[in-house]
C-alpha cells in the first residue's frame, strides 16, 4: 500500500509540475518578462563546471534547471547547420527568436528571470551569449592542463555520456588508431585535422581551442560581468572562494549554501571522477600527458598558471 501511494504522489507531483510549466509559459507569452543578468558558467569540459553549477544552483535567488539543456541550444544552432564544422557561435548568430526561446524556457521551468546555465560547448559561443543577453554574467572556471587532460582522456572512454550529441556526425572518427570512434565534448574550428590523432593530442587541442576562445571573448565583456575562479583554489578553500564568488554575483551566501560548500569535496557530483589535485601525476595517462603538456605552456600562462 505504501508503494502504491508513493507512486500516486509522484504522479500527482509530475502532472502538477507540468501544469505549472504550461501556466508560466502562457504568462510569459502574455507579459514577456525579460531575462535579468543570467549567469553562464564557461570553460573546457572536465574543468569543474558541474561542481560550480550545482553550487550556484543552491541559491533560491536564481533559477536553475539542475541539468544541461544541450537539446534546447542545439534546436537553435545545431552543428549540422554549419556542416558539422564547429560549435563556435558569434554575435551574428544571435537573434530575438533565440533570446525569447531561452528566456521563456527558463522562466516556464523555474519561474525566474535570472537564471544560471552551464554547457561546455557554449565556451565557444560567449560572443553569441553576450549578444543575446548584454547584461549576462560569465563565470570562467580554470583548471590546470595536466588534470584537465587526464579527466578528458577518461571522458573519451565514455562516449555514452560525452558523445551523445555526435551520433549523427557524418565523419569517420579514428582517434588513437580507431580506439575511439565517437567525437566527445565539443567541436572547435579545425577539428577534422585531428580525426586520426592520438587522444592526448585531441584533448590538448580542445583545451587550447576553448581557452583561447574564452580569453579572446573576455576582451569584449565588461569587467563587471566577467569573473574568474581557479578550480584549484576552490578545492583548497571552498568556503572562502565560493563566498567571494557569490558576493561578486550579488547572491546571498547563507547557512545552507555555506554548509554545502563545507561538504563540497566529500560529496562529488560525479562519482566517476574524484575531486583531487594533481591526479594526472599518478595516472596511467601520465606519459601521454607529459608528451603534449609543453604545447600548452603558453595558454596556461595566459590563463594565470605559472610554468
Amino acid at each position: 500500500m505504501n508503494q502504491f501511494w508513493l507512486k500516486v504522489t509522484k504522479t500527482i507531483r509530475h502532472h502538477a509540475y507540468n501544469t505549472l510549466i504550461k501556466i508560466r509559459g502562457a504568462w510569459w507569452d502574455y507579459a514577456r518578462p525579460v531575462a535579468d543578468r543570467p549567469i553562464f558558467i564557461v570553460s573546457s569540459s572536465r574543468s569543474g563546471t558541474q561542481m560550480l553549477y550545482k553550487t550556484l544552483s543552491e541559491s533560491s535567488e536564481i533559477g536553475s534547471l539542475q541539468r544541461e539543456i544541450y537539446s534546447i541550444w542545439d534546436s537553435l544552432h545545431h552543428p549540422a547547420d554549419k556542416n558539422w564544422d564547429t560549435h563556435t557561435l558569434t554575435a551574428d548568430d544571435a537573434s530575438q527568436h533565440d533570446r525569447d526561446t531561452i528566456t521563456r524556457y527558463f522562466y516556464a521551468h523555474t519561474g525566474k528571470t535570472r537564471f544560471v546555465d552551464k554547457n561546455n560547448q557554449l565556451g565557444l559561443a560567449v560572443p553569441y551569449l553576450h549578444a543575446l543577453f548584454p547584461d549576462a554574467t560569465f563565470v570562467y572556471i580554470k583548471r590546470s592542463p595536466g588534470d584537465t587532460l587526464n579527466s578528458m582522456i577518461e571522458g573519451w572512454k565514455k562516449p555514452e555520456r560525452f558523445a551523445k550529441w555526435s551520433k549523427a556526425l557524418p565523419d569517420k572518427i579514428a582517434v588513437d588508431a580507431g580506439v575511439y570512434t565517437h567525437w566527445c565534448f565539443f567541436l572547435p574550428d579545425g577539428w577534422r585535422e585531428y580525426q586520426q590523432a592520438s587522444v592526448e593530442e585531441v584533448c590538448a587541442y580542445q583545451y587550447r581551442s576553448i581557452h583561447t576562445a574564452l580569453l579572446e571573448a573576455k576582451k569584449n565583456i565588461p569587467v563587471s560581468q566577467w569573473f574568474e575562479v581557479f578550480y584549484e583554489d576552490i578545492v583548497n578553500n571552498p568556503v572562502t572562494e565560493l563566498r567571494s564568488l557569490f558576493q561578486q554575483l550579488g547572491l546571498s551566501f547563507g547557512g545552507g549554501i555555506e554548509k554545502h560548500a563545507v561538504n563540497l569535496l566529500s560529496k562529488p557530483y560525479d562519482s566517476q571522477f574524484e575531486i583531487r589535485l594533481d591526479k594526472w601525476l599518478d595516472s596511467t595517462h601520465r606519459a601521454r600527458i607529459e608528451r603534449v603538456l609543453p604545447s600548452l605552456n603558453d595558454i596556461a600562462q595566459a590563463m594565470g598558471y605559472s610554468s
